[in-house]
């Protein structure tokens, strides 16, 4: 049986929250790999898929370090101009992520992306987990920030509408692995609404998931109405891999 639940509490981040940790880091900053192209799912004249391992932030921020920045030349292969990633993927999720390898390609896919058209399937790794099989969260996302705790997301009734399907593909002893469906892509979405209904993401610090190995949550697929369509997939990091099989995962 399908259950929908509207949230309208708000949620608050865990004491174990970095002090400014601007939307926190569940995982170590990584380092480009010796060959990126390993890491191409899918390839294509006009674009490809890439498998963002998790600690790797998209964009540089404002205090430096590794980002993919630093990965775009290696995946230039013969193009003018350097790929461009054409949606956001959070520093910590690890998977698929989508770059445009030429301007006309990269606004084709900004607006399908904008435009609610992207298909994404999430996985993730979750404390305790739901008592139903499936359901939907549609509860409205705002951002808040404080000097003590820095940025975050809430559930609020003034903020954006945020809509994630759910069901169970399988459980452990105090776990429960989820499939996640975005409708809507706001920051840290994923995460908030599973904490929201009380079973954070495992080792998400921001958000009740607990500090631990990295935050078990990876972008699994990705499908674009392109033509041809786009269809990619991504392979659980390591660090998901034990989580996922105490809840049934057989790789």
């Amino acid at each position: 049986m399908q259950h929908k639940r509207t949230l309208e509490r708000r949620t608050r981040p865990s004491p174990q929250a970095a002090r400014g940790a601007g939307g926190g880091s569940a995982a170590p900053r990584a380092a480009p790999p010796p060959e990126i192209a390993g890491r191409i799912l899918l390839l294509r004249d006009d674009l490809l898929v890439l498998d963002k391992p998790a600690g790797l932030p998209v964009h540089r921020g404002p205090r430096g370090g590794v980002s993919l920045e630093e990965w775009l030349e290696p995946l230039r292969m013969g193009k003018r101009h350097l790929p461009q990633p054409a949606h956001r993927l959070d520093t910590d999720t690890a998977g698929c992520l989508v770059l445009g390898r030429t301007k006309p390609a990269l606004a084709a896919l900004g607006a399908i992306f904008a435009g609610g058209r992207a298909a994404k399937t999430y996985w993730a790794v979750v404390r305790g987990g739901p008592l139903e099989q499936a359901g939907t969260i549609d509860a409205p996302l705002r951002k808040v920030s404080s000097a003590a705790r820095g940025w975050r997301m809430e559930v609020h009734t003034e903020g954006q509408r945020a809509v994630t399907h759910w069901r169970v593909l399988g459980r452990g002893e105090g776990l429960a692995w989820l499939e996640l469906r975005p409708d809507t892509g706001r920051t840290h979405q994923l995460r908030v609404h599973c904490a929201a209904s009380g079973w954070p993401i495992l080792g998400d610090p921001l958000y009740g998931g607990g500090a631990g190995d990295g935050l078990h949550l990876l972008a699994r697929a990705i499908m674009l109405p392109t033509e041809p369509p786009v269809a990619a997939e991504a392979p659980p990091p390591p660090h998901m891999r034990a989580a996922l099989a105490a809840c049934g995962w057989r790789g």
